[in-house]
């Protein structure tokens, strides 16, 4: 069965950017049977604000470790980003910061859809060109292949039906 996690990048438990991560996600399963969704909540995920001198003096937090596993676990990953003032949310920011430090692909090359929503007037704009800005920046320092087409995950869950 294939394991597709989802999340919006909100701290808000009335998030809508984690709605439309599920609701995204809910596509997938109705396109193509036998997908396994994994909703994940920040909100449960919430750690110290990340620094080089905290992580020496108590080391890199569970929260992260359980991030970095569900994402290691899934097939696919479904994240739409919140937007706040422009940019990424902070418990997002942290969140990927403290992931960051177990390995610097936090996302494992796994295939993705980046998708955002804002009622503000940009609709969210900034915050995914952001994101697709930060993922060709580590893409480059990393060399890793990133697969950004919806098909290729489509073709991807097709193929384990």
């Amino acid at each position: 069965m294939m394991k597709v996690l989802a999340f919006g990048t909100s701290n808000s438990r009335k998030s809508i950017n984690q709605k439309l991560a599920r609701y995204a996600a809910t596509q997938i399963n109705n396109a193509i049977n036998n997908v396994d969704i994994i909703l994940l909540d920040i909100h449960d995920l919430e750690m110290p604000i990340f620094s080089e001198e905290r992580e020496k003096e108590s080391g890199i937090p569970a929260f992260a470790h359980d991030f970095y596993q569900a994402i290691g676990e899934a097939d696919a990953v479904v994240i739409s980003f919140a937007e706040y003032n422009g940019s990424y949310t902070s418990a997002y920011k942290n969140l990927f910061d403290w992931a960051s430090r177990i390995d610097m692909k936090v996302y494992q090359n796994k295939p993705m859809i980046m998708l955002a929503t804002s009622p503000g007037p940009s609709g969210a704009q900034s915050v995914l060109a952001a994101a697709k800005a930060q993922r060709r920046s580590l893409q480059r320092m990393l060399k890793v292949h990133c697969h950004w087409q919806i098909s290729l995950i489509t073709t991807m869950l097709r193929q384990n039906k």
